[in-house]
């Protein structure tokens, strides 16, 4: 994943392609080499070379090669333990477990059939998903009353908006997995149910128009995947 989408190929250069359109005394120059070294050199970009196929690499690395730099790039998201729900299994990579990871925060799901990952939104970021494997059917809810629902398969993409309501059902037989990318190093995952949990019952009551008692039955926190 890219964590923004203005790079562009033609917003860089091959080396190849600036060497073919400089003057050989300019690069003899340059290098310190004479002008002939380069006679054979391309006038245009290299874009795919094929070659002699490289050896092998050495099973005992020189001294000094095996140094960790300061902050690893790679991340084995499936070592790290999910965190068990009713409904699923989520895992979730952000910069806190993932330091070099500023900018993006990961995250894969695993919803079992009949599970859904529940009503809940994003403040701080867009969301990105990749389907894995199984049949999802999801629904973002905007302000206005913007609402859509779409199915999803194997190899489809899902986005949702910025701050925008939505839920993933499972609609297969089989688990379902989504990887989820998150614009923004900082996870934040604003649970409805939660919220809900946390605001007087008389205050809800009021803007629903029923009886407190309905929602005595709602549950107390999160759910994060229901049943």
């Amino acid at each position: 994943m890219f964590d923004n989408g203005y790079f562009s190929e033609f917003g860089t250069f091959s080396i190849t392609d600036w060497l073919g359109h400089t003057p050989h005394e300019v690069l003899a120059k340059n290098f310190g080499m004479p002008v002939s070294a380069f006679a054979k050199f391309p006038d245009h970009e290299v874009y795919i070379a094929k070659g002699p196929v490289p050896p092998p690499l050495p099973e005992d690395p020189e001294p000094g090669t095996l140094n960790a730099p300061p902050l690893t790039h790679r991340y084995r998201l499936l070592a790290q333990a999910p965190e068990p729900f009713p409904g699923g299994t989520m895992r979730v990579a952000s910069e806190m477990e993932f330091p070099i990871s500023s900018t993006m925060t990961g995250a894969l799901l695993t919803i079992h059939p009949g599970g859904m990952r529940e009503m809940h939104w994003h403040p701080n970021a867009a969301e990105w998903q990749y389907y894995l494997k199984g049949s999802a059917r999801m629904t973002v809810f905007g302000s206005g009353g913007r609402a859509r629902t779409d199915e999803f398969g194997v190899g489809d993409v899902g986005y949702v908006p910025q701050g925008y309501g939505h839920y993933i059902e499972n609609t297969g037989d089989d688990d379902l997995e989504v990887v989820i990318v998150l614009n923004n190093g900082t996870y934040q995952s604003v649970s409805i149910t939660a919220w809900m949990a946390g605001t007087p019952d008389l205050l809800l009551a009021t803007n629903f128009g029923v009886k407190e008692s309905v929602f005595e039955g709602m549950p107390g926190d999160a759910v994060i995947m229901p049943e």
